[in-house]
Parts: structure tokens; sequence; C-alpha cells
């Protein structure tokens, strides 16, 4: 189920509560900044919350930190993944060290996602200006 009524008091929360790279990837990705599509943040599927979800696309973008290297989060990252594969959504893991040391690499991977997405749905974009 998509955007559950349970998720969403917690990503709410989430929202309110953005981490500092979550706060400077939102600044590329809202108001269709990338290539016209619409982002969504922390938006609930399942029992679980994306950091960013891009309906059109069905892709959905998560911003791991150092706690995800730990056992219990490993588990949590796996079932999410296979959750997101049962609703065909395509998951981009970017980690916050990258954030920090290369964003501009970054950026241009994710619109080199976002554009690969949209071909393989065969989903017109709008061309960024130079």
């Amino acid at each position: 189920m998509l955007n559950p009524k349970k998720t969403k008091n917690q990503s709410k929360y989430l929202r309110n509560n953005m981490t500092r790279w979550e706060i400077r990837l939102w600044e590329d990705l809202k108001c269709k900044k990338m290539f016209g599509f619409k982002v969504r943040r922390q938006h609930g599927i399942e029992n679980f919350i994306l950091d960013f979800y891009c309906p059109k696309l069905k892709l959905a973008i998560e911003i791991d930190g150092d706690v995800h290297s730990f056992p219990d989060k490993m588990k949590a990252d796996i079932l999410k993944e296979k959750a997101l594969k049962e609703f065909e959504i395509h998951l981009v893991r970017l980690s916050n060290t990258d954030i920090d040391e290369d964003y501009e690499s970054v950026v241009t991977h994710l619109e080199d996602v976002f554009k690969d997405r949209a071909l393989s749905m065969k989903i017109d974009y709008e061309l960024k200006p130079d």
C-alpha cells in the first residue's frame, strides 16, 4: 500500500526533522527541479518511509548514514528493498559521505538515473537549461 495512514505521523515528523544531507539534496529535488518530475520527501510505502520518492518514475532515493551498517538496520533495509521490488519501485541508495565529499557527482548521478528511468518507462521529461 502506497502512503498508508499508519506512516503519516512518522513521515510528518521526519519531514520536519530532516538530516542536513536530506535538506541539501531536497534543494535539488523540490519544485520539480529534476527534469520536471515531482518528488515527495518522507513518503510511506507499506511500513516503510522513503527519504525521497518520485511517483511518476516509481523511483525511491535513500540517503544512508553510518547507522545503516548496523545489523538490525541492514535487515530493515533488505525488507524495505523487497517491498519496493513488489511495487516495481527502483531504489537508489546514496551515502552521507558521498554527499559530503562530492555533491556535484551525486547530483549528476541522480540526473542520469532520472533520465534513464524515464527512458525505460517511455516517459517524456523536461530538458534542463544549461
